[in-house]
């Protein structure tokens, strides 16, 4: 994988292709390759979110502009809106960390947010490259990344020996996001992932999930936490009504950055 796509991150990469399909309208999937210096798969993978999204629409080789231009700015400001509920989030769960604490560091982009945030002298294990590459400049952190083959669809390591590294580890808060939030847990994209968030959610004093509310709409394959897991729960806005009395339930302490709790 070429280097310019550790660095660029998709969102990014988005709103870079669409800026491009306001001047020239279509755009072939070799001048998205060359635009982003990113290999064809990445390419192939952003022509199909933005499909996805409604911000374009397939071409023969390519996308083009949708039939009504004002989808480009309704991209651009859900993806602005999210970035600033995923800092909000990231801001409210900063406030938890302590000076002196082990924590560990989930594979998510509110997560990523978070390390950005830390100004307390602590030490770091995670196994996402994208929070390794954030942390990197603080010398305040003490930084563990662990080892392990690298998942490049979701950008984390992962490997047997890192699972027996973790269990062997007592973290003062576990920092985690969430693929999805269903009626029975907490879920997951990747089986491997998943496996690491039951693992570090038992071995912590304290349990964090940072999630935009979004995540409560969708699903996902592999389970890494039931809700007794977790002891706060940060959103920016109340989850669905059917979903507020098992979280009672379970004793989760519910913080919404969007409102009172």
């Amino acid at each position: 994988m070429r280097r310019e796509e550790f660095s660029i991150y998709q969102e990014e990469r988005l709103l870079k292709i669409l800026d491009q399909l306001k001047t020239h309208t279509q755009l072939s999937n070799a001048d998205i390759c060359e635009l982003l210096d990113i290999s064809r798969d990445t390419a192939r993978r952003d022509i199909i979110k933005l499909v996805e999204e409604g911000a374009a629409i397939r071409t023969h080789g390519g996308i083009a502009l949708p039939f009504f231009k004002e989808e480009i700015k309704a991209y651009k400001e859900r993806a602005a809106a999210a970035s600033a509920q995923k800092l909000e989030i990231a801001r409210t769960a900063n406030a938890y960390i302590g000076k002196g604490e082990v924590i560990f560091m989930d594979v998510s982009t509110t997560v990523r947010e978070l390390c950005a945030e830390i100004r307390e002298k602590i030490t770091v294990y995670t196994h996402s490259l994208d929070n390794a590459e954030v942390l990197a400049g603080n010398t305040d952190v003490e930084l563990h990344l662990l080892g392990g083959k690298f998942n490049y669809e979701n950008r984390f390591f992962y490997n047997e020996s890192q699972a027996e590294q973790l269990s062997e580890i007592y973290f003062d808060k576990v920092f985690l996001g969430a693929a999805a939030i269903m009626e029975d847990g907490i879920y997951f994209a990747n089986r491997e992932d998943a496996l690491v968030k039951k693992l570090v959610a038992g071995r912590a004093g304290k349990v964090f999930v940072l999630t935009d509310s979004q995540k409560f709409n969708l699903t996902a394959s592999f389970r890494g936490m039931e809700f007794s897991d977790i002891d706060l729960l940060i959103t920016d806005e109340s989850p669905p009504e059917h979903l507020l009395p098992v979280l009672r339930e379970s004793g989760i302490e519910l913080i919404r950055t969007a409102g009172e709790e």
